[in-house]
């Protein structure tokens, strides 16, 4: 796979896996597992250290997304149901801006690159509290 090509795949990872270190109301909401809206993987969102970290407990179809990765992300509310900050993916040395919506059960994660030239935006369901 072109370099290119492999950071665009590896950006796409780390915006499907978002998660966020926030205001403890936001990590009372966020936390517990959610589903991807492509059905493809499950991440467990919960605190870690000072942050927030979204590590993968599922994932359908293993390749450069494994089980045991994780996404820690600093973000600081921005109105109701509104994070915003920056992500980092500690697998692939990777650093980019994020916004994150969310309700009880429903939440958007979206991540940008290269001074918001890049951008993709994923789904999930909330399926567990814990």
């Amino acid at each position: 796979m072109k370099p290119f090509l492999k950071s665009i795949f590896a950006f796409s990872f780390a915006a499907a896996v978002l998660t966020f270190a926030a205001a403890p109301a936001a990590a009372d909401i966020t936390s517990g597992i959610w589903l991807r809206d492509d059905g493809a993987a499950k991440v467990r969102m919960q605190r870690c250290g000072e942050a927030l970290c979204a590590i993968n407990v599922w994932i359908k179809t293993p390749g450069d997304e494994k089980v045991g990765d994780r996404l820690v992300l600093q973000v600081e509310p921005r109105g109701p149901g509104r994070l915003e900050g920056a992500a980092f993916d500690p697998q692939r040395n990777l650093r980019f801006s994020s916004r994150i919506t969310y309700s009880d059960t429903t939440m958007t994660t979206s991540g940008c690159i290269l001074g918001g030239l890049l951008c993709r935006s994923v789904n999930w369901t909330k399926v567990s509290s814990r």
